[in-house]
């Protein structure tokens, strides 16, 4: 498998790739190296911070020691009293145990550090006789008695030069080893040092060297197909269209020469294809100058019928503007018409109202007179009744009796006219009764008239809706037309610009045939450009 066959987005994954794990390498090394240094140092701290407080628990027994030897020499010598003589005493044995425990804890510090304890323990052990000697001592000592002192003095003289000496060999070895120990951790830590910078040099060193390598391999393969990528396409800008593109690879770098080499051959097919194309294009051009020179021919014929057109249709839509108006007024009319029949319609309405309380007041008129010719027949009655008793009372009911003749006349002549009236009433009445009928039928008639009046506003508002659709719709077809007009006079322009651009377009086609002609081509599919 060749590298070129990798994509190259695969190959700088992979050097990517290789150069991380080189860096994780390296910088794994390092901490590494940084870790084990970093536990030396560790560890030397403690070493250091081990010896110091073992240099300081010697020094502190020394003194300690010291100490106690001088509450020994103090108890000789001030302690004449029972208080002092306690006094003294006990702080001679607490500076003993002080020592012992500060040899305790050196003894302990040099077993962690590996160091030699023998000493150590040696003097301890004479620490703890000499104790056991001073108390014996003390033994003999008198409060009372002065010279005692000197007694217990001659005793113990000379017994702590031993421990203080072994006290201050401790102190020597401890200082010897701690610097001998120092010495040898800043050895170690510079030899680790050196080692580790030793290796990391050699790993940065390796690693860039690899790289690089990798790097110029890589490169190099993704730069020599782009530069023959680069050639090619400044071959063909040249017009040179006869490379042959050799492709090696399955890279993006490949795809691209193929790319390239298909952009050829779709050019070269391109080239003849323009080259036979303009050939047809001159053919055309003559043919459609001919056929521009027809075409305004009747272009201007059309626009010599578009203008009786338009003439005839301003005649149209004058006559129909002018049915529209005439419309529009008998519209006016009609609906006066139709205000007026509304209005009789109302008053017929009302006279058929009147005529039924005229009818109703005759009636009432009947049996008011019905009334009066019943007091007038009553009446007459009772002056008959009067004139019969008067003819009975003689001479003296004569007067009575005119009276009461005169009363019957009265009587008799209300019941006439009475009756007259009754039948002037009753003759009115059918009068009435008739008249009631005919305003009936005339304010049907009126309702009809004015449905009648109501359905010609409707039809001639109607016809006038009509007539204003009518005059807008030949108003737009009077638009049209003049639009058609100016754009049979645009075409007429137009086809005179074809005609001039066909003329053109021809010694166009005669440069781009020139311009088609410098390309250099190759076969392409047994055929010879």
């Amino acid at each position: 498998m060749k590298i070129t066959d990798i994509k190259i987005g695969t190959r700088l994954g992979l050097l990517a790739g290789f150069l991380l794990c080189s860096m994780l390498v390296v910088g794994g090394n390092d901490w590494l190296n940084l870790k084990a240094s970093n536990t030396r140092v560790r560890d030397a701290m403690e070493r250091s911070l081990m010896l110091e407080h073992s240099v300081d628990a010697a020094r502190k027994a020394q003194v300690d020691f010291k100490i106690q030897v001088q509450e020994w020499k103090d108890l000789l010598l001030r302690g004449n009293d029972s208080v002092a003589f306690e006094k003294y005493l006990s702080a001679f044995k607490t500076k003993g145990e002080e020592t012992q425990k500060d040899l305790n804890q050196l003894a302990g510090l040099l077993d962690k550090l590996g160091l030699d304890t023998k000493q150590v323990t040696t003097a301890r052990q004479s620490m703890q006789e000499l104790n056991g000697k001073y108390i014996d001592a003390i033994k003999s000592y008198d409060i009372a008695n002065q010279d005692s002192a000197h007694i217990v003095d001659r005793l113990v003289k000379g017994m702590d030069r031993a421990p203080t000496k072994q006290i201050g060999d401790i102190v020597t070895y401890v200082l010897d080893q701690s610097e001998r120990l120092m010495k040898e951790t800043n050895e170690s830590q510079l030899i680790a040092y050196q080692r580790a910078s030793l290796f990391s040099l050699l790993g940065m060193l390796i690693a860039f060297c690899l790289g690089s390598v990798v790097t110029y391999y890589f490169v190099v393969s993704i730069i020599r197909p782009l530069a023959r990528a680069v050639h090619i396409a400044k071959t063909v800008a040249s017009g040179d269209l006869s490379n042959n593109v050799d492709i090696d690879g399955k890279d993006e770098t490949a795809d691209l020469l193929s790319a390239l080499r298909e952009m050829t051959e779709s050019l070269t097919k391109i080239v003849n294809e323009v080259r036979n194309g303009t050939e047809m294009i001159t053919t055309a051009s003559t043919q459609i100058a001919t056929g521009n020179l027809d075409l305004s021919s009747r272009t201007e014929q059309q626009a010599g019928s578009l203008e009786e057109t338009a003439s005839a249709m301003e005649e149209l839509t004058s006559t129909v503007k002018h049915n529209s108006d005439n419309t529009k007024a008998a519209q006016i009319m009609a609906n006066r018409a139709s205000d007026v029949a509304q209005k009789g319609g109302a008053v017929v309405g009302e006279v058929i109202s009147t005529m039924g309380s005229i009818n109703e007041s005759s009636k009432k008129i009947v049996d008011i007179i019905a009334v009066i010719d019943g007091i007038a027949f009553q009446t007459n009655i009772l002056a008959l009744n009067a004139a019969v008793e008067a003819a009975r009372a003689g001479e003296q009911g004569r007067g009575f009796a005119v009276v009461a003749s005169e009363v019957r006349n009265l009587a008799q002549r209300s019941a006439s006219a009475a009756k007259e009236i009754k039948t002037l009433i009753n003759d009115s009445v059918e009068k009435v009764g008739i008249g009631g009928k005919l305003v009936d039928q005339a304010g049907a008639t009126m309702q009809e008239v004015v449905a009648s009046v109501q359905r010609l506003t409707t039809v001639i508002s109607e016809i006038a809706n009509a007539n204003q659709e009518q005059s807008s719709g030949l108003n737009q077809i009077n638009t049209a037309i003049i639009d058609m007009d100016s754009v049979t006079q645009q075409n007429s322009a137009l086809v005179e610009e074809a005609a001039a651009a066909a003329a053109s377009m021809q010694n166009q086609a005669i440069l781009l045939e020139q311009v088609v002609s410098q390309f250099k081509l190759r076969a392409i599919s047994g055929h010879l450009s």
